[in-house]
């Protein structure tokens, strides 16, 4: 079962991406329904896809009212204050990047509490930090961010991976989780800001005609 600690990760985490699904909302120009929209689907959707994958039913934001709460209120602020937040331009890459990692951990602890694999786990992890991001997207219609060349399911991978090997010597859990956390805020910035990319595995040429022929 989560650990308080985990609890407060659940809760920074779902005010993360309910901001950034918000913020992203708000810049397409939705109106509050659907600002409202993106910010549950954002926050919400990973964790349901998870939940449904390990048999976790009712899939959890059902059974907890404080997540519900919690994301409405996360909206709610984000579109009094949006002409605040648009004042620091970073504000959406710092929310998501953020958030991917603390839910990476609350993925990690819940395939964790199901003994399931070291591969199993990561990808657990990886799936609730980053498929809200996938379906917040596509409802907007873009390539989602997660299948694009920029390193983002890597860093959770990697910050899982990290975890899972501080939890087999004598570390604090708690001190392993902020560790796995700041691993992936950190590798998402430094990719970002040296502006650092998977290899691409097709010619700058049929990018070209692509882009001609869309």
């Amino acid at each position: 079962m989560p650990t308080h600690f985990l609890t407060i990760i659940d809760i920074l985490g779902t005010i993360s991406f309910a901001v950034s699904g918000a913020f992203l909302a708000m810049e397409k120009k939705l109106d509050p329904f659907g600002v409202l929209v993106l910010s549950f689907v954002t926050a919400i959707g990973g964790g349901t896809l998870r939940d449904i994958m390990i048999g976790n039913l009712p899939v959890n934001w059902l059974l907890n009212e404080t997540a519900t709460i919690v994301i409405f209120c996360s909206a709610i602020a984000t579109m009094f204050f949006d002409r605040y937040l648009k004042k620091f331009p970073i504000t959406l890459f710092l929310f998501d990047a953020l958030g991917i990692g603390l839910f990476t951990i609350i993925g990690l602890e819940m395939a964790i509490a199901k003994d399931f694999s070291m591969g199993v786990c990561i990808a657990l992890g990886t799936i609730t930090a980053c498929f809200g991001g996938v379906l917040r997207d596509v409802l907007l219609n873009e390539v989602p961010l997660l299948f694009r060349k920029e390193i983002y399911a890597l860093a959770c991978i990697i910050g899982g991976l990290f975890y899972l090997l501080l939890k087999q010597v004598d570390l604090d859990a708690d001190i392993a989780k902020i560790i796995c956390i700041l691993i992936i805020f950190i590798i998402r910035v430094v990719a970002v800001r040296f502006k650092l990319s998977l290899p691409r595995f097709y010619s700058r040429e049929r990018e070209t005609v692509s882009r001609k022929n869309p």
